[in-house]
């Protein structure tokens, strides 16, 4: 989960909410899948 404190908003649970913060995860594990075939 090294990966997550990259993404500031996951250091912290800011969210009040579960579904965000869910929401949140995906969008970094999504932005993380882009950025490894942008630049092998």
């Amino acid at each position: 989960f090294g990966w997550m404190i990259r993404w500031r908003r996951l250091v912290r649970d800011y969210e009040s909410r579960i579904d965000v913060s869910e929401a949140m995860i995906l969008a970094a594990m999504g932005g993380n899948l882009l950025r490894r075939n942008a630049h092998p």
